[in-house]
């Protein structure tokens, strides 16, 4: 029997498999988050030391029985950081085949049918990753608005906010998201809400979103345009990659991982409009597995096992967890 690790290392939650070639799933460990930009190169020594420990105890399998380990970690987005995650990685004391990438990646591995297309990350933040046939890669930067990267729920609440000044200001209509903001801040009105968000007496975050993406429903005409020009940004990332990776004329899967396209048609519409302008191949897949799959899919790639026959198997077994 060939043992293979996988470990999705998340900002907020960790998770890790084993499993054989079979796609039988042995185990499965949790734990929290692992992202260095979090909790430090240390945290994430811990959390992968943590959920590893986890699975291979109650699977009752020795490292030295890996053979293959698959590693997706948030917040390893450049070469420069490759070293000090896997010197975090090798405190696990594998022998194994080792592969990292960022945990975009993941997604795409669990969701796309042919193991390569484009996966892109719509939860409070966005990212978008692809990887053709050769394992050529093409991505997006992961850091929101400073480089122009948007469509997550923080870059809407952004956008909510802009959007409501442009009502106090007069630069723009007015918006019932204005009342989603004075209700989330404790705001007494529009212009106390204004100079608290300048002055930093009022803060709001991602967790606003939903009640965004409710005005637009009740068909605010703000809110509307709000989210659709979100569904257009996350269109431009993919339809970056897309151009990086030559897949104007390919047919290929995209896909849509985050809590983001509960919105459902209002963002997605747009969304789907974008891409298919430049890339009318482009399928669209939702992500209904956890991406932890995925780096169990890629430990058997880099073991050099076929993980397409794995796949399905792996995707069905973790149900029961």
């Amino acid at each position: 029997m060939q043992y293979f690790l996988g470990v999705d290392i998340g900002s907020s939650k960790s998770h890790a498999i084993i499993a054989d070639e079979l796609g039988r799933v042995h185990e499965f460990g949790e734990g929290g988050p692992g992202n260095h930009e979090v909790v430090s190169y240390a945290g994430l020594q811990d959390t992968l030391n943590v959920v590893t420990d986890k699975a291979l105890h109650s699977a009752g399998i020795a490292r030295e029985h890996i053979i293959g380990a698959g590693f997706g970690v948030s917040g390893y987005d450049w070469p420069s950081e490759r070293t000090p995650t896997m010197r975090a990685i090798q405190t696990l004391g594998l022998s194994a085949h080792l592969e990292l990438v960022n945990d975009t990646l993941l997604g795409l591995l669990a969701g796309a049918e042919q193991g390569w297309g484009i996966a892109v990350v719509a939860g409070s933040g966005e990212n978008c990753w692809g990887r053709d046939a050769q394992g050529r890669i093409g991505r997006m930067t992961g850091s929101g608005s400073l480089m122009g990267e948007y469509g997550g729920a923080s870059t809407i609440v952004e956008k909510t906010i802009q959007v409501v000044s442009a009502e106090w200001s007069q630069r723009g209509p007015p918006t019932s998201l204005t009342q989603v903001l004075l209700e989330a801040t404790g705001a007494l009105d529009i212009e106390d809400l204004v100079e608290g968000l300048t002055q930093d007496r009022y803060q709001v975050d991602a967790e606003i979103a939903p009640h965004i993406f409710q005005a637009a429903e009740e068909a605010d005409s703000v809110a509307l345009e709000v989210v659709r020009w979100a569904g257009a940004q996350l269109g431009s990332m993919v339809n970056g990659v897309v151009r990086q990776l030559s897949f104007q004329d390919e047919s290929f899967d995209v896909v849509e991982m985050g809590g983001v396209f509960n919105a459902g048609m209002l963002l997605t519409d747009p969304f789907h409009d974008t891409v298919l302008k430049i890339a009318p191949g482009a399928r669209f897949v939702p992500l209904n597995v956890p991406p932890v799959v995925g780096a169990a899919l890629l430990a058997m790639e880099h073991a050099e096992v076929d993980p397409r026959t794995a796949r399905e198997a792996l995707i069905a077994q973790l149900d029961r967890f």
